[in-house]
């Protein structure tokens, strides 16, 4: 399926100027058409209002009823980072904090400053999970991971994070907007037809209480 109309792309990656930090417009046209956000023939096999990452062609899809789903450009965990497996939404948020996990800051002293201790970084265009969050959790516990915004539009369709999902800003809007309740989360290599083995990340922030 072609993406739609270029004039609507304009408007949907446009200024968002109604939120609590206006986003600034984005460069559509340096990033490759098969991650504008779109509606699509869903590919998953997955039950209607289920949220599938697919690892090996950088999509998000989120499904519905009628074999259709919104698809979305991701980016993805470099090599090391990865994860795959089942989980749920437990909670999302608006304009998160981010706050590095201990292992993270340990890596990369820079961070300090944002640690757990120091309070994490406000929210804000230039924070890391950027307009949106949606918190993934399994069992019940909080893995970590997190579908979340990013200003960094340019690593969308790429592996360079420390293993989160993120979307464009203006995406991420729009997808907080469709995911409703404890939405199943299912994150795999559709192109390799199974799942990936489950590894360790730290690209997490601390949760600071339901969304809704």
């Amino acid at each position: 399926m072609l993406p739609e109309p270029a004039a609507d792309y304009a408007m949907m990656y446009g200024e968002k100027l109604d939120e609590q930090f206006p986003l600034p417009a984005i460069p559509y046209q340096k990033i490759k058409p098969q991650f504008y956000r779109q509606m699509v023939d869903d590919p998953t096999g997955q039950a209607p209002g289920t949220l599938v990452v697919d690892t090996g062609n950088h999509f998000l899809y989120y499904t519905y009823p009628n074999g259709k789903a919104m698809r979305y450009g991701v980016g993805l965990g470099r090599a090391g980072f990865e994860w795959a497996g089942r989980g749920v939404i437990q909670y999302k948020r608006k304009w998160p904090r981010w706050t590095p996990p201990d292992e993270m800051v340990a890596r990369q002293p820079a961070l300090q400053r944002y640690s757990i201790a120091n309070g994490g970084m406000d929210a804000g265009i230039k924070n890391p999970l950027g307009a949106r969050a949606l918190y993934i959790f399994q069992n019940n516990e909080d893995t970590l991971y997190r579908i979340h915004g990013s200003p960094e539009w340019w690593t969308i369709g790429k592996s360079v994070s420390s293993g989160c999902v993120r979307l464009m800003n203006q995406d991420i809007v729009d997808l907080y907007e469709r995911v409703r309740g404890k939405t199943p989360v299912v994150v795999t290599d559709l192109s390799a037809g199974g799942m990936m083995a489950s590894t360790p990340m730290d690209d997490g922030v601390t949760l600071e209480g339901p969304a809704y």
